[in-house]
Formats: structure tokens, sequence, C-alpha cells
């Protein structure tokens, strides 16, 4: 009762930066740390019991972005919602520098060489497209949103950029994009028909967008249907990640003892098929209470979406919440054969600063719409001078 009471019950509105800070949920920031500290370990375990080369440079990205995960929380939600278009646009920009000057690397043209940092923009457009979508379906009421002329905008903040990042090619994050976006036009009450006919537009568009496709794309999904046509082939890498989840049992065959991985039999298991590493070493159990412990993330996401006063806080949380949800059930799915391989990674855990930086925000701006949770926003607008 007491912590329902503090999600829902009434709260300040205006509060000093030290109010804000006490305020802040701490038990999902450590919960959070605490998904970043077993990502930590699988890497040691992949380096073959070192830091080096990949845990100790994920663990210097993850200081320098779990401090940004606490500014961004603190941060009042009205700023959010006044940068929310400017964010987009810089995305979209982003993203078109890349098709200009991107860097290549992995088979695709994703990033961005900003000084000593490299960008990858198709990430921060996930959480783009969520507080663009929010912030435009904030100043609509309910019979508003359910016109057929209030999605023609929606529609272009989500297919634009998704169209720009499916041709880098990286399939995986514009499938994310896209599943954010149509959360948010879930959430803002459009009629369940625009979805069913939009579900069907794209089951005949299948054939069309097939040819398309390049074709390591296609050998993915045609491994996905047949995994065992190429064992050694197209389909390895899946075979060999079902393989070390099989082999892993209930409790795992212990830290550093996995063979699949320790013998460089599974490919790519410092990224994306990390969770495989985890589920061999750690077990049934190592791998559902990794899972246990994204889904207290995101459901206290979703709590916060449901306990918010306002559209805007509403449907930011819960949008990325979806986002974030989306990304963990990708990756897990892939590497168990229940999807096609797409290329994305395990969010925290997987090596790379990307990802990481994309949960990290996202989830700041989360802490940020609990915090915040009492705020009136104004109709048009958020309500700043």
């Amino acid at each position: 009762m007491r912590g329902a009471s503090r999600m829902f019950g009434p709260s300040r509105v205006n509060k000093s930066l030290w109010q804000r800070l006490r305020g802040l949920s701490w038990s999902m920031v450590l919960v959070n740390l605490a998904i970043a500290c077993i990502g930590f370990a699988i890497l040691y375990s992949v380096a073959g019991g070192s830091l080096d080369p990949w845990a100790s440079t994920q663990m210097k990205r993850f200081g320098i972005l779990f401090i940004a995960m606490i500014v961004i929380a603190v941060v009042d939600i009205r700023v959010w919602m006044a940068l929310s278009y400017p964010a987009w646009f810089t995305c979209l920009i982003m993203l078109l520098a890349v098709e200009i000057a991107g860097a290549v690397g992995m088979g695709g043209q994703r990033w961005l060489d900003i000084g000593p940092m490299r960008v990858q923009p198709s990430e921060l457009m996930k959480i783009a497209v969520v507080m663009a979508l929010a912030r435009y379906f904030h100043g609509r009421d309910f019979y508003q949103s359910r016109r057929l002329t209030s999605l023609i905008i929606p529609a272009m903040l989500i297919l634009i950029p998704a169209a720009l990042v499916v041709i880098q090619p990286d399939l995986g994050t514009g499938i994310t994009i896209v599943g954010g976006g149509v959360a948010i036009l879930f959430l803002a009450g459009l009629p369940a028909w625009i979805f069913w006919s939009a579900g069907i537009a794209v089951a005949a568009a299948v054939p069309i967008g097939w040819q398309f496709l390049h074709d390591y794309q296609k050998n993915r999904v045609l491994t996905f249907l047949n995994p065992e046509s190429d064992p050694l082939g197209a389909g390895y890498q899946i075979t060999q990640s079902k393989i070390a989840l099989g082999s892993g049992g209930l409790t795992g065959k212990g830290f550093l003892e996995g063979t699949q991985s320790q013998l460089n039999f599974l490919p790519e298991m410092k990224t994306d098929f990390i969770y495989t590493v985890l589920a061999e070493e750690f077990g049934l159990i190592g791998g559902l209470i990794l899972l246990s412990l994204y889904m207290v993330v995101l459901t206290y996401g979703l709590l916060t979406g449901i306990g918010s006063r306002s559209q805007y806080g509403r449907l930011l949380a819960v949008g990325l919440s979806c986002t974030l949800y989306f990304y963990v059930l990708i990756n897990v799915g892939m590497v168990m054969g229940l999807l096609p391989v797409v290329g994305v990674p395990l969010p925290m855990v997987s090596y790379g600063g990307s990802a990481m930086m994309t949960w990290l925000i996202a989830y700041g701006l989360i802490l940020s719409a609990a915090l915040h949770r009492h705020v009136n926003l104004a109709p048009k607008g958020s309500g700043l001078a």
C-alpha cells in the first residue's frame, strides 16, 4: 500500500534538485546497475577470464552513461516535452548525414564519427520518435486522435526515419522504431480497424518487399524457417546457439566453464549472442533471473505511465518501455531460434555503447516521468515560459 501510495498519491509538483534526487526511484537505478554488472561478468567470461579488452571498456562507457541517466531523470519533464520535436529533427539530420558521410562497419553504413566519438543515430531515433509522438498526441483529445487526418503526421514521424534506417541496412533497428511508434498509436486511442488494415497491408506487401532484401537478409529468413538446411553455413550461428542453450541445463556448467563459448564455437558471443553464453554457464535459472530483472524495470515504466497525470508523461513512459521491451524480446527470441537473426544486441549486456546509450537515456526519461508524474502539462505546450 505504501508503494502504491507513493506511485499514485499526491506530491509536490515543483521540487528542488535535492528533493528530486531524494524522490528518484533508487531501487530501479540499482536494478539497472545489477543488469549492467551481469553484462560485465559475461564479457569477462567471453574474454577467457580477463577484463580486457571488452569488460573494462564497457565499464567506462557505463560509468559515463549512468551519470547521464541520473541527470536526465532529475530534469523537469516540461523541458523534455519542449525538446521533443527538436530532438526528432536533429536525429533525422544525423540519419541523412549517415547516408552521405557515415562510417561503414559490420556490413552497414550506420555510424557518424563526431570527434573522438562514434554515434549510431538510429539508436537515438528510437527515443526521439517516442518523444515526438507523445508530444503530438498530448495536445489532442481522444476524439481528435481517432480521426484519420490525425494519423498523417504520426505516420511521417515513424516511417521516414524507419525507411532511412532499413536502407543502411539495419532491419532490426527499423523494426524496433516501428514497434515503439505503433505502441504509441495504440495508446493514443486509434481505432482497431486501422491496425488490422495495416497488418493485412504489410502481409500482402511481403512478396514485394522480399525482392528488395539483401542476399544475407534472405538467408537469415530462410535459415529461420529451416535452420537444419545448412548447419555449417548460414545455419551455423543458430545451431551453435541452440546447442549452448540446451547444454546449460537447469543450473549451467559454471562461470568460465561454458564449452561452446570458451572454445569459440559460438559466433558473435560478445554482442548479439551473449545471452547464449549466460544460459550455458548459469543455465535456465541464470537466464530467467536476467529476464526477471528486465521485466522489473520495464513493469515500473508501465506503472509510471498509468500513474502519470499528463498525456505526455503517460505516452512517454509507456512508449519507451515498449521500445525497450522489443529490444529484449527480439534479441532473446532470435538466439533461441524463435525469430530470424536481425542483428539486435541485448541492451546493457552485449558489448557496445549504442544499445547501452539507448537504454540508459530512455530509462532516464522514464525516471523523469515518474518523478514528475503529478505535473499537469498545458494541453498545447510544455508550460515553460
